[in-house]
């Protein structure tokens, strides 16, 4: 039987490649709200003490003051749970983050279900439709810790603004090591003919753990790590709905504005087949561990098959 794969915190991946960035960039600051140990900015504030900005639980003057650094020269990680990051601040992230095009980079932790012991007001299920909506800032949710360390080193070099989601929930590592982040572009982690299984962050090793259990069965499901919601890869959607005729796709956020809704609106447009979303329905989640919240909302590997299994029925109907 083989061992686990060992589960890693894609934080620790950010902080590890910032502390680095940081060191060879005395442009590169941090500000926080009040979060430097859930943030994981407790190595940072020892080495950068003067570089690291913590507002206290002010979300607002928080992206406020990142603009402001940004005009001044400076390249500033914000860093704060997605939830609030997002749901507090979304004004000044509009108005002094996206219409400004500052090159400020909001890193959202603790995103999705993570916090899922705290209740719906520490959920963070509404970010992807809150920040794909807005000009000029990409959407990105790495997969793994491989992918959270390129995804930093990109933004650092990207000049604009930049939402970068990431969870506290341990995950493999599903990407080689060395891999470079290209916005905008998915990666093909197990190529199939039968169906199409996208997703992003936690959410993507439960479809590949999906994809074996349907390989069992003689099933050859194609996977997809899209970490970048916006802009997504219309070229790897259009290909997966021609050469597998059907998609589904999971996120740890709600069904309306996310993932799911962003590979529909390319399906509609350019190459309509069956479609399936799984996330959160609409609802308020209730109170759980992550993991209990994504099986009770059907996002196991194995509800993830059935799912593939129903939808594939719909294609041959």
């Amino acid at each position: 039987m083989n061992a686990p794969a060992k589960l890693h915190d894609c934080r620790d991946a950010f902080v590890a490649v910032l502390e680095r960035l940081a060191a060879e960039n005395p442009r590169i600051a941090a500000v926080c709200n009040d979060s430097v140990g859930s943030s994981k900015l407790g190595g940072f504030k020892t080495k950068f003490p003067d570089r690291l900005v913590n507002v206290g639980i002010a979300e607002q003057a928080m992206v406020g003051v990142g603009a402001g650094l940004a005009n001044g020269g400076m390249l500033p990680f914000v860093c704060g749970a997605s939830c609030f990051l997002t749901g507090r601040s979304l004004e000044q992230v509009k108005a002094d983050i996206a219409y400004s095009n500052a090159n400020v980079k909001l890193i959202g932790i603790s995103s999705g279900m993570a916090y899922g012991e705290l209740g719906p007001t520490h959920h963070s299920i509404e970010d992807f439709a809150w920040m794909r909506v807005l000009p000029n800032l990409p959407v990105i949710a790495p997969c793994d810790s491989i992918e959270t360390a390129a995804a930093v080193e990109w933004a650092a070099t990207y000049d604009g603004p930049v939402f970068l989601r990431l969870s506290r929930v341990g995950v493999p590592d599903l990407l080689p090591v060395g891999h470079v982040f290209q916005p905008g572009k998915a990666n093909l982690l197990r190529d199939g003919d039968a169906v199409t299984l996208i997703a992003n962050g936690t959410l993507t090793h439960r479809m590949m753990k999906a994809a074996d259990l349907l390989a069992a069965e003689g099933i050859r499901a194609r996977v997809l790590n899209m970490a970048t919601v916006r802009p997504v890869d219309v070229e790897a959607v259009i290909a997966a709905a021609q050469d597998t005729g059907a998609i589904l796709t999971a996120e740890e956020h709600s069904t309306f504005g996310g993932l799911g809704s962003a590979i529909a609106e390319v399906v509609v447009a350019e190459a309509p087949v069956p479609m399936k979303i799984l996330g959160v329905p609409g609802v308020f989640a209730p109170t759980g561990s992550a993991e209990f919240l994504l099986d009770h909302f059907s996002m196991s590997p194995a509800a993830v098959a059935e799912a593939a299994k129903t939808l594939i029925a719909r294609k041959r109907a």
